[in-house]
């Protein structure tokens, strides 16, 4: 099986190539960064990322799209930028497979941003869509051009709606604020009430899902939960890396939250289980993990 990952030096990208790579399987790079070593990979320009020529001299059997903008502020800050990696170049990608490489199976990491503020818990795939911020938004329209490329010109796609993603690499969001404000401040101030809940994932599970649906998956346009199904407050996050750190330093909550965070997640992951999925690092074990890399 050839594999092609689009956005292979990303966090969740730079796993899955690596992961596939060490499987056996032949797998191309591809990303804006510049790579000497590598001789199966492909530097896309950033400036005119139309990604036909991928398609037109590389045959591939599956393309996993980790590509794409991945913050809530920068979304709001910036939709247009968003727009374009989230959106625009989805359409792009797909379109380049329509045209050269119609039997390629296109793989699209999406978000739980589409769901907002779910109505009920655990949150289904067949739950309301209803997103809190430019880059929920731009998610669901990849998934809507999955639905037009799938439903028009035979395209076989899936989306993948990751929850929150954490692990070695990771260096922006909750995780990698938190370390940073322990090792620096006197106080933890941190946004909300602390009672909001997350479905965190950590890195390998999120590999060993998207294998699942790789070696398994139909590609009918598929919707599916990434996470493990479990739900935690902040406050518990916070308390964690106090107990691991070993600090003594105190953890304020604003009482804030920040314009598109959701107050409340966890996933229905049945349909991935019933792929293949069993869920292994828990919450306390990542955590410990991705301090001793934030460290390392």
């Amino acid at each position: 099986m050839k594999i092609l990952v689009i956005g292979s030096k990303g966090f969740i990208g730079s796993h899955v190539l690596n992961f596939f790579k060490q499987n056996i399987h032949q797998v191309i790079g591809a990303d804006v960064v510049t790579d000497y070593a590598d001789k199966e990979y492909i530097q896309i320009d950033a400036t005119n990322s139309d990604f036909h020529s991928i398609f037109e001299h590389n045959k591939v059997d599956i393309c996993i799209n980790c590509s794409g903008a991945a913050s809530v502020p920068q979304s709001i800050e910036n939709p247009y930028r968003d727009y374009l990696l989230n959106t625009v170049n989805v359409f792009k990608l797909l379109d380049g497979i329509r045209l050269y490489q119609p039997k390629c199976k296109f793989l699209n990491l999406s978000s739980a941003a589409v769901y907002g503020n779910p109505e009920t818990l655990p949150i289904g795939e067949d739950a309301i869509l209803s997103p809190l911020s430019p880059y929920g938004i731009h998610k669901m329209q990849s998934e809507q051009l999955c639905r037009e490329f799938f439903n028009y010109y035979n395209i076989k796609t899936c989306s993948l709606r990751i929850f929150s993603a954490y692990g070695p690499g990771l260096k922006k969001q909750l995780f990698w604020d938190m370390y940073q404000k322990f090792v620096k401040d006197e106080t933890i101030d941190l946004f909300g009430t602390g009672k909001e809940t997350r479905d965190f994932i950590y890195i390998d599970d999120i590999v060993q899902a998207i294998n699942c649906i790789v070696t398994k998956g139909d590609f009918n346009n598929e919707v599916i939960n990434i996470a493990n199904g479990d739900e935690y407050t902040i406050e518990y996050v916070a308390r964690t890396f106090k107990t691991l750190l070993r600090s003594d330093k105190n953890i304020r909550f604003n009482q804030k939250t920040k314009p598109g965070d959701p107050l409340n997640w966890r996933a229905d992951i049945s349909f991935i289980m019933s792929k293949g999925y069993i869920p292994t690092v828990g919450l306390t074990v990542g955590i410990s993990k991705y301090i001793q890399w934030v460290k390392g």
